[in-house]
């Protein structure tokens, strides 16, 4: 038998669990549903200041209380609740079997949980609150600034917003403390796939090298995803306590080594082949030149996606699909040029945007590039930086690309109400092309972006070509290279060298099938 602690979130309860703890019940497990001081109503007001160490107390007084029974202990944390966990974990490593990340993020010592808010700008205001304690969200509707309430159904939305409390601000500024003792306990997260996060998305992660992401390949940590928003016990409390009996049990999505014999997604070859270009590197810019072509030529530059880790190796400008699409360009007939832009972390879209903003002007004013034709063309998380060129396209902007790009504000990315929102700019793109690669097996988050850009492009009017990949993944050409693949490319840019008045000659470029 099973025993379970169940940690809430910010602004919540241990009311929060009843469904799910009911149904593990139901299963034969144990269920504890930690009320944590200041937040549960059973424990509300409290004397003394409120900070994380009193809620790690409140959950080590739990995990106290059940004893030395034999039976397996699972701590789950929830959001916030993970950084009680996790200390609470520490303090009783002994007694502690697994580890439970519920769609939260993962703590580290010294770090308070504030900065586990994805919204920048929430984030920001949090730190900057004056009082002891952060007000709840008062409508159903400020949910969603905290997490994607996907699946959750109204009365239960009502009833969260009627029984939320207000945060203590110790429980967000105080850092966690840990000791290393929590290390070796396996651990499993549960990611919310209408929250934004996925397995797919972590393993891409993993793969680009990111030190702090490089444990989740380990042997001891299992994934499982849920298709809804960031509060499952309202939405699928019946799938959660499957998933959580399923963890306890040791199951679970393993991850891949990044330094596995096979070489990551990112780093396979390109499928198409074609002729090398001769490539200049200036700077954080790499140039690729048809050979023999007459000056000035127009230009397409290549924007990678990400997140990517500052210390990723190679960069992205050496990635066989960035290199691969440029050598298509040049190919073709136009001058291409990648940029390495420093989009290190969720927070870097304004420093990213600022990077490629200059590496097109850097392009457009080398004497063999025609300054009044050019494209832009965005890849992955690189899609929220083509937000600001649809705003406000200047004239020498002759199409802008988009390949499986993230074309909204992600749940959980803290992108809400920022400037890089394609799906609201388009409506300011007027006559600008857009040529859009579309993937038919899209993560699901990513693929509602998509369509929420579609549907604004639409009701606009904007020009927008669909180049539809059905059976492909994102990264599709070097996750599935096959002969879709490889006419998607080509049709891809062959749509964007028409807009750049390119004539289609096929030198050296394959046509498309």
């Amino acid at each position: 038998m099973t025993i379970f602690v169940l940690v809430p979130g910010m602004f919540t309860g241990a009311h929060v669990w009843q469904e799910t703890a009911d149904r593990l019940t139901a299963a034969g497990a144990v269920a504890h549903p930690v009320r944590l001081t200041g937040l549960d109503a059973a424990l509300r007001p409290a004397g003394g200041d409120i900070d994380l160490e009193t809620h790690i107390a409140d959950v080590v007084e739990v995990i106290d209380s059940l004893g030395r029974t034999g039976r397996k202990l699972v701590l789950v944390g929830h959001d916030y609740g993970i950084h009680p966990a996790l200390g609470a974990a520490d303090r009783r490593a002994g007694r502690v079997d697994r580890i439970v990340y519920l769609d939260s993020g993962m703590p580290g010592n010294g770090v308070p949980a504030v900065a586990a808010v994805p919204d920048r700008s929430l984030r920001d205001r949090t730190a900057a609150t004056d009082g002891e304690a952060l007000p709840p969200p008062a409508t159903p509707e400020g949910w969603r600034r905290w997490g994607s309430t996907e699946g959750v159904p109204g009365p239960a939305l009502d009833r969260l917003t009627a029984m939320a409390a207000p945060q203590p601000m110790g429980t967000l500024l105080q850092p966690l403390r840990l000791t290393g003792a929590v290390d070796p306990v396996p651990a499993t997260g549960i990611l919310c796939t209408g929250n934004g996060a996925s397995i797919e998305m972590v393993q891409m992660m993993v793969d680009r090298g990111d030190p702090t992401l490089r444990e989740l390949a380990d042997a001891r940590v299992a994934f499982f995803e849920l298709p809804t928003g960031h509060w499952p016990m309202l939405s699928m409390p019946a799938e959660l306590a499957d998933v959580l009996l399923r963890a306890a049990a040791g199951e679970g999505h393993r991850l891949t080594p990044a330094d596995a014999s096979e070489p990551p997604a990112h780093l396979r070859p390109f499928p198409l082949e074609v002729p090398e270009a001769p490539r200049e590197r200036h700077g954080n810019v790499d140039l690729y030149l048809p050979p023999g072509a007459e000056a000035p030529l127009p230009a397409v530059l290549f924007v990678h996606g990400g997140p990517v880790p500052a210390d990723a190796r190679p960069t992205p400008r050496d990635w066989p699909t960035l290199r691969g699409y440029a050598h298509c360009a040049a190919a073709g007939g136009a001058v291409a040029a990648v940029v390495d832009h420093r989009l290190h972390t969720l927070d870097d879209y304004e420093r990213a945007a600022a990077d490629v903003a200059a590496a097109m002007e850097q392009v457009r004013a080398d004497p063999r590039v025609d300054a009044d034709r050019a494209a832009l063309w965005f890849f992955s998380g690189g899609g929220p930086i083509a937000a600001p060129w649809l705003d406000a396209p200047p004239p020498w902007l002759r199409c802008l690309a988009a390949t499986y790009a993230v074309l909204g504000p992600l749940p959980g990315w803290g992108l809400t109400d920022s400037r890089f929102d394609p799906a609201r700019a388009v409506a300011h793109a007027g006559g600008l092309p857009v040529v859009l690669t579309r993937v038919g097996l899209e993560t699901p988050a990513i693929a509602a972006t998509v369509e929420g850009f579609l549907a604004s492009a639409k009701e606009c009017g904007a020009d927008v070509e669909v180049v539809d990949v059905p059976r492909g993944h994102h990264a599709f050409e070097t996750v599935d290279p096959t002969d879709e693949s490889r006419d998607a490319v080509r049709r891809a840019i062959r749509a964007v060298l028409d807009r750049l008045g390119v004539p289609d000659t096929h030198q050296g470029f394959p046509p498309a099938g």
